[in-house]
């Protein structure tokens, strides 16, 4: 229970740096660049994570968000494909705390 709600923290942070990259869309070229960079890192380490811990699709929910953010492309695509990624992790690790807080279902008699 304590790696989902590990897992949710960076999702927030990285539900953040969407929100962010979405503010500074119009902005330098550089800035886009350097948010991109910070995502693509973020969900990369969170792949990893994930992957050693079992947690679902989170990590291949992570691992597509780091190709995305880290490949060329339109600004609007991105941002897009982000917010939709970060809200798709955010329901798998709610509906994972869920059935990790869930009680343990008792066994039926034959």
């Amino acid at each position: 229970m304590e790696e989902i709600e590990d897992f949710q923290r960076t999702a927030d942070r990285l539900k953040h740096l969407v929100t962010e990259l979405e503010a500074n869309r119009a902005g330098q070229t550089r800035t886009i660049q350097q948010l991109c960079e910070k995502i693509a890192i973020e969900a990369s380490q969170m792949r990893q994570r994930a992957l050693t811990s079992n947690v679902g699709t989170v990590a291949d929910v992570a691992g597509t968000m780091s190709v995305m953010a880290s490949r060329g492309g339109g600004v609007l695509m991105k941002i897009r494909a982000l917010g939709d990624a970060v809200n798709s992790m955010q329901m798998q690790l709610d509906a994972a705390l869920k059935k990790a807080m869930a009680p343990p279902e008792p066994n039926k008699p034959a």
